[in-house]
């Protein structure tokens, strides 16, 4: 006889783990306990030597379905002489490692119960088991336990507890465990949040939808705005109400079949589509397809998404095989309104109609983005049902650490040990009540993980909200380490941490802009160096950045300034643009004076090629002009590439004049926008590899970390890699975290881990 004392930690609380645990106890005749504990499950199992062995056999193979078992740890300790085996109360206290487990899409069982006329949970907005429903949203605290959610406060009727008690019950301790007598209910509302009577509202809000009223649905992680695709009036009026001109729409459809009718699904797609995630998955829009051309105005890619929650199966359903647009349930440049009092105040001016439910929402999340592309998928945001599931480091964090990330695309880190914990998406923290959201989210993340920061790691910017919420932090809490890490060696990193790569490797770092150690606005870099440093080793040439932020709306800005770094007059493209005279005549004495801040940015020069090729002069939303000039350059085959001229030097200078002067050689001659767009493409992708090669042959380096927005670029991101491969490079791209700023915050905590960054003097405590 013996017992052993077992710590698991993974991701085992709120996935079944405890009644998985309790199941093999049982099958092999042990006796003991299970019990939460903090963010990890403890176990005690006593009996015959060779059956504790095949329990730990099969217990590290864990349960399946979104449990995952990542370490255990035991110890023999003294038999008791204890009979039976029984799931204890949870123990509160934090271990080294807490795993919190994302919500998850309505598993099979439970959808069969949903349709089942027979099943008391038919029809029940809120089926769940231990295998799937929220979790991340709904917990308040750990150790993961009805009491400890939103679930609080709705008491189990005598049959779910009977469920939930009883050993062999696929709800077997499933905290949200609820059914129509005593869990959440549904009810209609007016735009006002006035109760309207309904005898089913799914029913009436789905017949709302049919006749093309806008509805807004409370679901898992927010409220989303619905309407039918099919319908331009309704999908127009919802663009008009949003006031969102032009930024594509996801789609929602009930099962792949109907997905592979609206956009073309590779495998790779059609599993991301079903995974437990349920992201929105971006592919490629079938001609013909039967969807509102403002969907996604001006581009030939979709982002489809399938039902995840018992609701969304409900209205799908009502609907029949309608697509339905499901988008953000916010105001212009708001976070997602979670509560109902956010949601009528920000909703009530766009959505005709509410479906909302009684439980409360306590972490917001928006849905997550990937792209499929060729050996994986590229994630644009991680958000609901990734998150906040740890990305394993192969470092220690050293000190307690929380990473702020950048200002767009927010998403923050927590770093202890070899764990780092990324926030959900959090957008753009312009907006007060974005700040406030991204506060509320830390403070729970900082409860929930267990983590007191002695340390602060932001932007080099001095005016993104990041910065300024570690000089709140700061003044309050003085003995914080606050450090700075430039934007580009924080994405460079962050690809080099999903990879545990160390030692020198070249990065290529494409976005918008980021702050540069010499002022300017950096953005087209290559870097030589690892976590602790970066040479930059080279970068395109600068030009004017005329109007700063603002450039990233006015693409003819972008187009004018390099028009004048390329020794050409301003005035063709500011024509084009419809620019009022006494305007165009003040942005070229600007430029010709040169009294203005320079950028080096690749998504600026994508901007600029889309202006001067007379695509996109004003862009309704942030990489319109891009994704608009990706569209065109993916309608034809690969076409010779624009000449690549490289300045020598240190750093290298990629000269772009030459390559502006070719595209307006080509615009002239009246070659289509199709032509130039990806001529342009294949410059970036030659101009790549011609690069790298010369900082190889320089350095000695065999490996390239590709990170920025920029590679959200299907082109780029399949290309790019396909080339450097070719040429015998090793490539690292990211298939963890976003390659855009939502993958900042990642990169920060690992320079800072490696000693990198600048130690930074705040006002909150003195002068920077």
């Amino acid at each position: 006889m013996a017992r052993c004392a077992i710590d698991v930690s993974g991701v085992v609380q709120g996935v079944g783990f405890r009644p998985f645990v309790h199941g093999l106890a049982e099958r092999f005749s042990l006796a003991g306990f299970v019990e939460n504990g903090g963010g990890e499950v403890h176990i005690e199992v006593e009996g015959p030597s060779p059956a504790i062995e095949a329990f730990l056999f099969a217990l590290a193979a864990g349960p399946g379905g979104s449990a995952s078992v990542q370490e255990i740890r035991c110890r023999l300790e003294d038999p008791r002489g204890e009979s039976g085996f029984v799931i204890r109360e949870s123990r509160r206290g934090f271990p080294t490692r807490v795993v919190v487990p994302p919500d998850t899409a309505t598993c099979d069982a439970c959808l069969e119960e949903l349709f089942e006329p027979a099943d008391r949970r038919q029809s029940h907005p809120f089926i769940t088991c231990t295998h799937c429903g929220p979790r991340a949203t709904i917990i308040t605290d750990l150790p993961y336990d009805r009491e400890r959610t939103t679930m609080a406060s709705f008491g189990m009727c005598p049959r779910c507890r009977a469920e939930y008690e009883a050993s062999g019950d696929r709800r077997f301790h499933a905290q949200p465990i609820a059914c129509p007598d005593c869990g959440p209910k549904l009810s209609l509302r007016g735009r006002r949040g006035e109760l309207l009577r309904s005898a089913d509202p799914i029913a009436e809000f789905s017949a709302a939808i049919a006749c093309g009223s806008i509805g807004a649905l409370k679901g898992i992680g927010g409220y989303h705005l619905l309407c039918d695709a099919t319908n331009p009036t309704a999908v127009t009026r919802l663009r008009q109400r949003k006031q969102r001109d032009g930024k594509p729409f996801a789609v929602m459809v009930g099962d792949v079949r109907a997905a592979g009718m609206l956009g073309l699904l590779e495998d790779a797609a059609a599993d991301l589509l079903e995974s437990p995630a349920r992201p929105v998955v971006l592919v490629p829009r079938l001609p013909g397809a039967p969807l509102a051309a403002a969907v996604a105005p001006g581009l030939d890619t979709i982002g489809l998404l399938l039902p995840y929650s018992p609701v969304h199966h409900l209205v799908l359903r009502c609907l029949g095989p309608v697509p339905v647009v499901v988008t953000s349930g916010n105001a212009s440049e708001e976070p997602i309104a979670s509560t109902e009092a956010e949601a009528f105040e920000q909703l009530g001016g766009i959505a005709d109609v509410f479906l909302v439910h009684d439980r409360p929402i306590h972490l917001s999340m928006e849905d997550s983005v990937v792209r499929a592309v060729p050996g994986g998928a590229v994630p644009l945001r991680r958000s609901r049902g990734y998150a906040p599931l740890p990305v394993p480091i192969a470092f220690d964090a050293g000190v307690p650490t929380l990473a702020v990330g950048g200002d767009l695309k927010s998403v923050f880190a927590l770093g202890a040990g070899r764990d780092a914990v990324l926030g959900p998406h959090l957008g753009d923290l312009s907006s007060l009540r974005a700040g406030e959201r991204f506060r509320a989210a830390v403070r729970h993340f900082e409860r929930l993980f267990g983590v007191r920061p002695a340390r602060i790691v932001t932007d080099l910017h001095p005016d993104y909200a990041g910065t300024r919420y570690a000089e709140e932090r700061l003044a309050r809490e003085p003995d914080l380490d606050v450090v700075g890490v430039q934007h580009h060696h924080a994405h460079f990193a962050s690809c080099l941490a999903e990879h545990s790569a160390s030692g020198d490797v070249i990065g290529v770092c494409f976005d918008g802009t980021g702050f540069g150690t010499d002022g300017n606005a950096w953005g087209g870099e290559f870097f030589v160096g690892g976590f602790s440093r970066v040479d930059r080793a080279a970068h395109l040439s600068p030009v004017g950045l005329v109007g700063g932020d603002r450039a990233a709306r006015e693409p003819f800005r972008l187009a004018a300034a390099h028009l004048v770094g390329a020794g050409l007059s301003p005035a063709p493209v500011l024509h084009l643009a419809s620019l009022e005279p006494r305007l165009a005549l003040s942005l070229e004495r600007i430029l010709a004076s040169g009294d203005c801040p320079r950028t080096t940015s690749m998504g600026r020069l994508f901007d600029a090629v889309a202006s001067l090729a007379n695509v996109v002069h004003r862009a309704s939303y942030e990489g319109e002009a891009a994704m608009r000039l990706e569209t065109l350059a993916a309608r034809r085959p690969p076409e010779a590439a624009y000449p690549v001229e490289l300045s020598p030097g240190a750093p290298l200078v990629v000269d772009t004049a030459s390559l502006v002067r070719a595209v307006v050689e080509d615009v002239r001659s009246g070659r289509d926008p199709s032509v130039v767009a990806r001529r342009f493409h294949s410059w970036v992708v030659e101009m790549v590899v011609a690069v790298c090669t010369c900082l190889r042959d320089r350095h000695g380096l065999g490996r390239v970390a590709l990170s920025g927005g920029v590679f959200a670029n299907a082109i780029l991101s399949d290309e790019i890699p396909r080339s450097l491969e070719d040429v015998g490079f090793i490539v690292l791209s990211h298939r963890v975290v976003p390659p855009n700023d939502g993958g900042l915050a990642l990169g920060q905590l690992a320079v800072a881990a490696h000693g990198g960054g600048t130690p930074l003097r705040l006002r909150g405590n003195g002068a920077r």
